[in-house]
């Protein structure tokens, strides 16, 4: 089989946001600075590219059953159909193959729905920029691919949101991020003991909540009020901030009980940056989770619903478990990756 009629696939991996979020925000990290603290965890996204011969290209999303299929073009319709499909191949074949249509068909999939506060959105146009990185031998390192996710999402696409994602996504491991003024943002890679990561998962637990969410609707409150210099979101933004260095020095440590504290108060200070980061759902999901022995918990992402991160000693996370399977939703554990995205052909 000749090389380039073999399917590339890729795979990108989910991350749970642990504190910080939010500050990656612009304008708030282009004038303050923003610090965040995340760790990929083993679901993943995954993007598989063919090529054709009929002169066609085609874009599947498998997991939401849609499909669209052209002629070769560039100039197709940003309709909110599989919009990050078409923006990722645009960018692309503009920046890479001289503005030139690759017949192709462009699949991807993920471990979880959209919407679910883990990145997925972001996490999906890196999966499928390293897979048009390795069908088209690209030279990109880890920064350049996730500026280029960033910007096909946030300025091809027209998404908003912050910066953290691409980076999770694309580096992989546990990072401390930094986020300035002119898309500067510097990944500090830290190392982890497996002990420590060991009793963190031990001590995690993932509901989906079921609820749904607007992460634009909150992030575009939280844009607003840190633009209008809005006291109350700035102090709440700055104490993500903190919040982040503490939470990278509990983490270093192994101090599994401060680390906790350190997320409580993070959810605290995230609810003061937009009244929709919280409901009474998701209010309620809480409470029954620290009625039944959870000593911490959030919401991943921007809030609003999606996926609920909750912290117990492991012998009572058990209790924890029954008392969220009586809510609306579904559990997962926890297990966390060094690896960021990747590629290969298939033989």
């Amino acid at each position: 089989m000749d090389e380039n009629s073999r399917p590339v696939r890729a795979r990108a991996p989910l991350r749970l946001g642990l504190a910080g979020g939010g500050s990656d925000l612009s304008p708030f990290c282009d004038e303050y600075g923003g610090f965040i603290l995340n760790a990929s965890i083993a679901l993943f996204v995954y993007a598989i590219i063919q090529r054709r011969s009929d002169g066609k290209v085609c874009f599947v999303g498998a997991d939401r059953q849609e499909s669209l299929i052209y002629d070769a073009t560039l100039d197709f319709p940003m309709d909110g159909k599989l919009s990050l499909h078409k923006a990722a191949y645009k960018r692309i074949m503009c920046d890479f193959n001289r503005g030139l249509p690759l017949p192709v068909t462009l699949t991807t999939y993920s471990d979880v729905p959209a919407g679910s506060g883990l990145g997925s959105s972001s996490t999906l146009v890196v999966a499928m920029i390293e897979a048009f990185k390795e069908a088209l031998s690209l030279p990109l390192g880890e920064y350049e691919v996730a500026q280029l996710a960033h910007r096909v999402e946030r300025v091809d696409a027209g998404m908003a949101g912050g910066k953290q994602d691409q980076y999770a996504a694309t580096f992989g491991g546990f990072n401390f991020m930094e986020f300035y003024g002119d898309n500067r943002v510097i990944v500090n890679p830290l190392r982890i003991s497996p002990s420590i990561v060991n009793e963190l998962e031990a001590s995690l637990v993932l509901f989906n909540t079921g609820v749904s969410r607007d992460s634009e609707a909150i992030i575009a409150e939280q844009i607003s009020g840190i633009a209008n210099h809005d006291r109350q979101s700035i102090e709440g933004m700055q104490s993500l901030k903190r919040e982040a260095i503490e939470m990278k020095e509990a983490m270093l440590k192994g101090d599994i009980r401060g680390l906790g504290e350190v997320m409580s108060r993070g959810w605290e200070s995230k609810k003061k940056t937009a009244g929709l980061v919280t409901n009474p759902d998701l209010e309620r999901i809480y409470s029954a989770a620290m009625s039944a022995g959870a000593y911490s918990g959030k919401v991943s992402g921007a809030g609003g619903g999606g996926f609920m991160m909750f912290m117990a000693d492991p012998a009572r996370r058990p209790d924890v478990w029954r008392a969220l399977e009586r809510e609306r939703g579904s559990l997962m554990r926890v297990q966390f990756t060094e690896h960021g995205a990747t590629a290969w052909r298939c033989r």
